[in-house]
């Protein structure tokens, strides 16, 4: 769960140090890419732990 929230914070202050910045489109991309990513690995880490055991 820290990597996720420490992901997730990285990736707003990319995006945003992106955007306020003139010329610094390619900072804002990355931080999009990284929240994607973020995303992605809460989505896997949610289906991997999530219990299969038969309804009783």
């Amino acid at each position: 769960m820290v990597l996720f929230l420490t992901l997730l914070i990285a990736g707003i202050a990319l995006i945003a140090i992106g955007a306020a910045v003139d010329g610094m489109l390619y900072l804002m991309s990355v931080g999009v890419l990284l929240l994607i990513a973020d995303l992605l690995y809460l989505a896997a880490r949610s289906m991997w732990r999530s219990p299969r055991r038969p309804a009783r």
